[in-house]
């Protein structure tokens, strides 16, 4: 069983402060990415959004294949801790942060992440809530060079982990109101396997398709150097 909305309360609480910086940014003078993230649906939030900047050959998923155990943690929710933890642990990760609190319909917000040399791939990711385990994701792409600004769109993803049913008790989370309240942990089994393009809802379950689902993309990405 997964812990419910206490694993949100606590993703929330390390809100900004999770880094995996490498001593001082060298050259770059402390050069930064910020990362600023808009919810383009209508009727789902982003749960704290995780960013990191790296080297290349570090990405964060493949479509087609198997989620790690990190990414599915994320996708299904919402806990951006175990894949935190792994990408501070790779020397070819620069620095990993975490934008605290919920993403509304809608609404934008900006992480910072440190850049210099060869760190100069982002990649991002989010839970969608209420979804089992759906998600955003930037997924390596290379940062913009002076005064320039990236802008990317990404489509939601299914980490492929579990089976997307749709009810309360299977999504952890706060209010919904198709729940009367915050969502279960259940865990159903018979997910696909590998991470692929998300299907949205489909009103099977508890889930309300009218106001849930969405067309693709999902999420507008700007990414821009700052000092």
């Amino acid at each position: 069983m997964r812990k419910e909305l206490a694993v949100f309360t606590a993703t929330v609480l390390l809100g900004v402060g999770i880094a995996a910086s490498r001593d001082a940014f060298g050259d770059d003078q402390g050069r930064r990415f910020a990362v600023t993230v808009t919810n383009l649906t209508r009727g789902q939030q982003f749960t704290p959004i995780l960013v990191a900047s790296h080297r290349k050959g570090v990405s964060l998923f493949e479509l087609g294949q198997p989620a790690s155990s990190q990414l599915a943690t994320l996708a299904e929710e919402g806990n951006t801790g175990p894949l935190a933890a792994l990408l501070g642990s790779d020397p070819r990760v620069l620095d990993v942060q975490v934008g605290g609190g919920l993403l509304d319909p809608g609404a934008s917000k900006t992480v910072i992440v440190g850049t210099r040399g060869a760190f100069d791939r982002v990649s991002a990711a989010a839970m969608l809530i209420p979804t089992n385990d759906g998600f955003f994701a930037v997924n390596a792409v290379e940062g913009p060079e002076g005064e320039d600004e990236l802008v990317l769109l990404s489509v939601a993803y299914d980490a492929g982990s579990e089976r997307d049913d749709e009810l309360c008790s299977s999504i952890p989370g706060p209010f919904f109101a198709e729940c009367g309240g915050p969502g279960g942990g259940g865990r159903p089994g018979g997910g696909e396997g590998f991470v692929h393009i998300n299907a949205g809802i489909h009103g099977i379950g508890d889930l309300d398709a009218s106001e849930r689902d969405w067309r693709n993309p999902v999420a507008r990405i700007a990414i821009r150097r700052i000092h």
